[in-house]
């Protein structure tokens, strides 16, 4: 497996983004290592929130999350999927998988940071990608708070947005991430800081984790990842301990997304659940302070 590694004058000075950067290196599965990327933030004995981007974005879309939960005294750790931010970037989509991902994950922060009753929070592939941590390490988890995302396991036709974000992903000569992330939120973004979503991004040899994204979503029980989902589905529909859900209003892909979790896990009974008003997909950007109210509400009992 060859990877790419963005140069570091890459991030420099992004805007809103003060954080240190933090790495471990993991094997890649081919005989040779990755370098992993991973803020760790706030106090390092305070509650912990394992935070996890999607695609095409990366840990900078909780830059505006983080300084509100580290107030609030909890430790946010927030990776870089492998492909994305200041993590390598294997160059051939044939390098990524759905189980890649999560063992990649697995071992550069669940294991690398021995993660104790943590809380888990995902959205779009972080979810798809965390909640599969979360269901093969159940130990390690004292709550789950998902938005804008799903763990499909191919029983379900997948909508005529999502279709259409596939079919660009795979046909489109260039792969805008920029401009891609301001399509998907209802807040203006700065030059600044559409840039700073380019930044890990050379050229288009970077972007083949991002372009591949979309064709690993399972969408039939034939799917190689298809097995792993349900058998994750079946943690799930034991687990007991708070899983919240709080999606957007305004997300073509996701819309309705947290039905199945809402009938199907017993930790979802009598939560606080809610919907994040005026948020596109990546609500993140466009409702920070509303996300981070039900985080620390969930952890703390405050703020909520």
């Amino acid at each position: 497996m060859q990877s790419l590694r963005t140069p570091d004058e890459r991030f420099a000075d992004l805007d809103g983004y003060p954080f240190a950067p933090n790495y471990v290196e993991i094997d890649d599965l081919d005989g040779g290592t990755l370098r992993v990327h991973y803020l760790d933030e706030g106090p390092a004995d305070g509650p912990v929130v394992l935070a996890m981007h999607g695609e095409p974005s990366w840990s900078y879309l909780y830059r505006k999350i983080i300084p509100l939960l580290t107030e609030a005294g909890l430790r946010v750790i927030a990776p870089d999927l492998v492909g994305f931010g200041k993590s390598d970037k294997p160059s051939e989509k044939a390098d990524y998988t759905y189980a890649r991902h999560v063992a990649w994950m697995q071992a550069a922060i669940i294991d690398h940071l021995d993660l104790t009753e943590a809380t888990f929070f995902g959205q779009d592939w972080g979810g798809l990608v965390g909640l599969r941590l979360v269901a093969e390490n159940p130990d390690r988890f004292a709550r789950v708070v998902i938005g804008n995302t799903g763990l499909p396991e191919g029983s379900v036709p997948p909508n005529q947005a999502f279709m259409a974000w596939q079919k660009f992903s795979q046909e489109s000569p260039v792969f805008p991430i920029g401009d891609l992330i301001q399509g998907a939120t209802n807040t203006e973004l700065t030059p600044a800081e559409v840039a700073a979503y380019d930044a890990p991004f050379p050229d288009e040899s970077f972007k083949e984790g991002a372009r591949i994204f979309p064709s690993l979503v399972p969408t039939g029980h034939d799917d190689p990842a298809a097995a792993a989902n349900q058998a994750a589905w079946e943690v799930f529909k034991a687990w007991d301990k708070p899983f919240i859900c709080c999606f957007s209003d305004s997300d073509p892909i996701t819309n309705g997304g947290e039905r199945p979790f809402l009938k199907l896990v017993p930790g979802a009974q009598g939560q606080p659940h809610t919907t994040i008003t005026d948020a596109h997909h990546f609500f993140q950007e466009d409702a920070a302070d509303q996300i981070s109210q039900v985080l620390i509400g969930a952890i703390t009992g405050e703020g909520a």
